[in-house]
């Protein structure tokens, strides 16, 4: 790898630092760049468990035996199904994507935190390169400590090939990377780069892992999925935590072909990315949770929701979780969900999660106004006068020559 030249402001004095780790290539090559070129004494590696494969933490666990001075893994699977769920009651999506990374970053970033206090280190680090969100998402969390922040893959300016260089250079054997890049977690699994990062290019079967082909599917099958106060508490009648139930639904979700998202994003940064995504438990939970507010809400209540969950979305996309803005709508959307409880019927069908039925004890629906009811229509007359009255004035006024 070419000499990387420290400057007086790059160059670190402190003693400890803790590292977010997910046991790649990237944060990998940290840990001695840590050492060698920041000059830190003790570099801690931290990897967050927000369900992942086990195979990804046991490797992260061998690797960083061999080259930090401890690992620690600490188990936020829990704290993250929080997150989803505020996910699910603001209906959460940005450009079509169910937002799994963004929602998994602030909570890693957070455990990193906590870990730095507990071990009274001097800097927190990440291993992200300047290209992309997630830079964002960790420091804007780790901006909200007494940290200093390090970011040697971004700061060194490094390429993956002056990664692997120096990877080879000390002894750090990183297995042949995927084809594709990977990233997963409870709530999806994101799949881009080699051909992928051409728009055109049509993706094979064998980058889906979590999902049939929907042509693949067996026949229909219809779930049930419980609410209360917008929060999915049982599935078939069977109450589960939020943990099991978002893996069945993804088990059950992906045997069907649903939760396949092929889009053109928009980054923060201002550039577009090809990402494909897997979701079958996110795809099910939102177009439920949706259609259980349809039933309960208000249309005033639904309307400026809608743009309340747009902004919510927007907000943990770029990774501003730390945003007062983010609390204050979740305070109105908290108060919105005090009556989102009920049952919705889910047709899983060749790819489609399609709402077949819901009931709930706060339905604002009644029968009086069925066309079997009988009322007084005539009472209807004046509004419908009225309903268009400028519009019908201009119509025949407006456009006379």
């Amino acid at each position: 790898m070419r000499d990387v030249k420290m400057t007086a402001d790059t160059k670190r004095r402190g003693r400890k630092v803790v590292l977010a780790y997910s046991g790649g290539l990237d944060t990998s090559v940290c840990i001695p760049l840590l050492r060698e070129k920041y000059g830190f004494e003790e570099v801690i590696a931290v990897t967050v468990d927000v369900g992942q494969p086990p195979a990804d933490i046991e490797r992260a666990k061998k690797r960083a035996s061999s080259l930090s001075d401890r690992h620690v893994v600490v188990d936020a699977k829990d704290e993250f199904v929080e997150m989803i769920f505020r996910a699910v009651k603001a209906n959460a999506s940005y450009e079509g994507y169910v937002l799994g990374t963004a929602l998994a970053r602030p909570v890693i970033a957070m455990k990193v935190l906590e870990v730095a206090a507990y071990e009274g280190a001097d800097a927190v680090a990440h291993g992200c390169t300047g290209k992309g969100n997630d830079q964002l998402r960790f420091d804007a969390v780790f901006r909200t400590s007494r940290f200093e922040i390090v970011a040697p893959i971004r700061e060194l300016n490094l390429t993956r090939e002056e990664e692997r260089e120096y990877a080879e250079e000390h002894g750090i054997h990183v297995e042949k990377e995927h084809r594709w890049s990977i990233d997963e977690n409870l709530w999806s699994r994101s799949i881009e780069g080699a051909e992928l990062e051409d728009p055109a290019f049509q993706p094979p079967e064998e980058i889906f892992q979590w999902t049939v082909s929907p042509a693949e599917a067996p026949e229909d099958e219809i779930i049930e999925i419980h609410f209360e106060r917008g929060i999915p508490v049982s599935l078939d009648g069977n109450r589960m935590d939020g943990v099991s139930l978002i893996l069945s639904l993804n088990k059950t979700g992906g045997k069907h072909g649903i939760g396949r998202t092929d889009i053109v994003e928009d980054r923060v940064l201002g550039f577009k990315s090809r990402e494909i995504y897997e979701h079958p438990a996110a795809t099910i939970l939102l177009n439920a949770h949706a259609d259980l507010e349809r039933l309960v809400l208000t249309r005033a209540e639904i309307q400026f929701k809608s743009i309340a969950d747009a902004v919510w979305s927007e907000l943990v996309y770029k990774g501003l979780t730390i945003e007062p803005l983010y609390e204050a709508l979740n305070a109105f959307i908290d108060k919105t969900q005090e009556r989102v409880s009920g049952t919705v019927r889910v047709k899983l069908h060749k790819g489609n999660a399609i709402v077949v039925g819901r009931k709930s004890p706060n339905a604002i629906f009644t029968k009086d106004v069925s066309f079997d009811a009988k009322t007084e229509q005539k009472m209807a007359e004046g509004f419908s006068f009225y309903h268009a009255f400028q519009a019908g004035i201009c119509a025949r006024t407006c456009h006379k020559s």
